[in-house]
């Protein structure tokens, strides 16, 4: 009773405590970047990204188009790795607006169009390109409807074609709507780090002045023909009256050679009751929820189907027969393994030494290196660490993550390779092949579509200057880890195989179809479960969309991973029931072949989803990055059946006594 009472106060004192310096400590302030408030009349300026199409996959610089410049001249945003990578150039712009104060802007005036520039804005208006704008870290939205059905898109069309096709006419005039939200001071003071940082909330003075906060920036695109003779006696970012967008095309401003183009904006603030912290909701609504319920609807029922099929092999199939064989004596068992027939006839051949031994350690290895990558960003991303306003932050985390992993990698391909050879002779090789494997073929690929890419000159195309820097980051931090995991898989405890292996080779039974058929089918069942996430996945990469459902995703990964062990399980099995003691390369490729289905269902989508995308250089891109996400799929997948297929047969012939 006495030991009692002080505890009680200890617990006391950790709780108050706690509730103390809950309130005086500093905190993160995690989602997206840290909060902006601006007073009346403060000057806000507009960036712009790189100019984007659906149809091509080409992103092109916003100024290789004749728009205005700054006064003060263009000023590239500092970039990650991660915009760098996906073709993004953010540039300053002349967009000026002041807080609260409703305006329309005259900007500048070009000289006569030239050739060149009217064939460039013809080209770019026709292939459906998207200026893409930002104010606060917040894209530009736009509406529009279609059959009766409101859409929103990010950015807005650099020009208009008719139906007809007979004329193009540039977008000249955007009229603006900034949604704000009045902010009340509440004793909290942002002492942040940056516009795609994480910012810091710190208590603050109580007499901190009130202000307002960007919530939603919308834009509606017109084409105006002015009159350029009035338009030159006008200055950058002189008042102008209200302007309409005009209904007829007569009144639009056609693109021709020596036409002057005057640009013109206005501004409307309009006060929202979304607050700061959900002004994002708007672009990550997400749709067809019920699609994705669906999906791991879809996936638990091949998980339970594979489940039982597993649970009939372990326990009235394997378990009955170690059972029946344990109780016999070893008279019996002589007689019986005379007898024996299906998996307990190849104890002596399960553990012979596969073909390209080398290159399935590499392989696993790598493969453990990407599903490591991949688990820990969903992860993360779910628990809203990846912030659609930290641009490239995603792609970001997944090269470091990479880099770092190299340790996994070549822990694994070095210690595969000494349970299979029995000794570590070589691990320097292999931890090397490790390192460079899937870099290599990243790289074969990206530098092929590079070249494409320069030849079209797109803001796509990676500088020589970054090539260097990824190279540095490889050669410097991946390839030293690799060879650090390396040298701990020669010092980790050795796996010790259960059985013996015969010196000769013991003859497979003819078949009477080519067991890769049935490889190759196994990977069907887990392409049953990503395949609807993967439309969505790809209608984020190509068509622009934002995909910000990682809850979702990360269920789907964990029901990929079940469905390639139980398949790869299953399907090991079913060879040693047939005499086949290769199931090394079988174990990768029954789940790792649901890559081939990856790849093909891409092709599909290229045809019958990007209808609008044209030329063949868009196709080549699309076919190298898919053929480049196929590759990971099949090294991560192909990974989890083999391991587990390792496991698998190291315990079923663990339990087997063999004289």
């Amino acid at each position: 009773m006495e030991l009692s009472i002080p505890r009680n106060l200890s617990v006391f004192w950790v709780f108050l405590s706690v509730i103390v310096f809950a309130h005086v400590s500093n905190a993160f302030y995690l989602p997206g970047s840290y909060m902006h408030t601006y007073s009346n009349g403060d000057p806000i300026y507009a960036k712009v990204n790189s100019l984007t199409s659906i149809e091509t996959e080409l992103p092109f610089s916003y100024y290789s188009l004749p728009y205005c410049k700054p006064l003060g001249g263009i000023k590239k945003s500092a970039e990650n790795l991660g915009e760098l990578l996906m073709g993004d150039q953010i540039d300053n712009s002349p967009y000026r607006f002041r807080m609260n104060v409703n305006e329309t802007i005259y900007l500048c005036t070009t000289t006569p169009l030239n050739e060149h520039e009217v064939k460039l804005l013809k080209q770019r208006t026709r292939d459906l390109y998207q200026v893409n704008m930002i104010l606060d870290n917040l894209p530009v939205m736009r509406f529009a409807n279609q059959n009766g059905v409101k859409i929103q898109w990010t950015g807005f069309p650099v020009g208009y074609t008719p139906p007809d096709g007979g004329a193009d006419y540039i977008i000249n005039h955007l009229k603006f709507t900034v949604l704000v939200h009045e902010y009340e001071g509440s004793g909290i003071e942002i002492i942040g780090t940056g516009e795609e940082g994480m910012g810091v909330i710190a208590e603050a003075d109580k007499k901190k002045e009130s202000g307002y906060e960007i919530v939603g920036f919308q834009v509606v695109p017109c084409s105006i023909k002015n009159d350029p003779e009035v338009m030159t006696k006008l200055h950058m970012y002189d008042n102008m009256s209200s302007i309409g967008c005009p209904a007829e095309l007569d009144k639009y401003q056609i693109i021709r050679e020596q036409e002057r183009i005057s640009f013109t904006y206005e501004v409307e603030f309009v006060k929202s009751d979304v607050r700061w912290p959900s002004r994002w909701d708007a672009y990550l609504q997400m749709e067809g929820s019920r699609v994705h319920w669906f999906s791991i609807l879809n996936s638990l029922m091949v998980i339970f189907f594979l489940a039982g099929i597993v649970f009939v092999i372990f326990l009235r199939t394997v378990r009955r027969d170690l059972t029946r064989y344990e109780e016999l004596d070893k008279e019996a068992q002589a007689q019986m393994n005379e007898e024996l027939s299906g998996w307990k006839l190849v104890v002596g051949d399960v553990f012979r030494e596969p073909d390209y031994s080398m290159l399935l350690c590499v392989m696993v290895g790598d493969g453990v290196q990407i599903l490591g990558m991949a688990a820990v960003t969903i992860v993360f991303a779910a628990l809203g660490f990846m912030s659609p306003a930290s641009r490239g932050m995603l792609l970001t985390g997944m090269i470091i993550l990479y880099l770092i992993l190299g340790v996994s990698a070549g822990y694994v391909s070095v210690r595969l390779w000494r349970t299979i050879k029995g000794t570590v002779e070589g691990w320097r090789l292999i931890s090397w092949f490790a390192a460079c494997f899937f870099p290599g073929i990243a790289f074969v690929i990206l530098t092929a579509l590079n070249f494409v890419l320069w030849g079209s000159n797109s803001t796509g195309a990676l500088p020589i200057s970054l090539y260097f820097k990824l190279f540095a980051l490889w050669f410097c931090i991946s390839v030293p880890l690799t060879l650090i995991g390396g040298f701990m898989g020669t010092k980790a405890q050795p796996i010790e195989y259960p059985v013996r292996t015969n010196q000769i080779p013991r003859e497979i039974p003819a078949r009477k179809y080519p067991s890769w058929l049935l490889v190759l089918g196994a990977g069907t069942l887990p392409f049953g479960t990503l395949f609807i996430e993967l439309f969505f996945i790809l209608s984020s990469i190509w068509l622009g969309r934002f995909y910000y459902v990682f809850g979702f995703l990360l269920v789907v990964l964990l029901l990929l991973v079940i469905v390639c062990a139980e398949v790869s399980v299953v399907l090991t099995y079913m060879h040693l029931c047939v005499e086949d003691w290769r199931w090394w390369w079988k174990a990768f490729f029954a789940s790792g072949s649901v890559a081939l289905y990856v790849f093909l269902y891409s092709i599909n989508y290229l045809i019958f989803d990007l209808q609008s995308l044209s030329g063949p250089v868009s196709a080549i891109l699309y076919l190298g990055y898919s053929l480049l996400m196929a590759a990971a799929i099949m090294l991560s997948t192909g990974t989890i059946g083999f391991l587990m297929s390792f496991y698998f047969v190291h315990y079923l012939f663990s339990s087997v006594k063999i004289d």
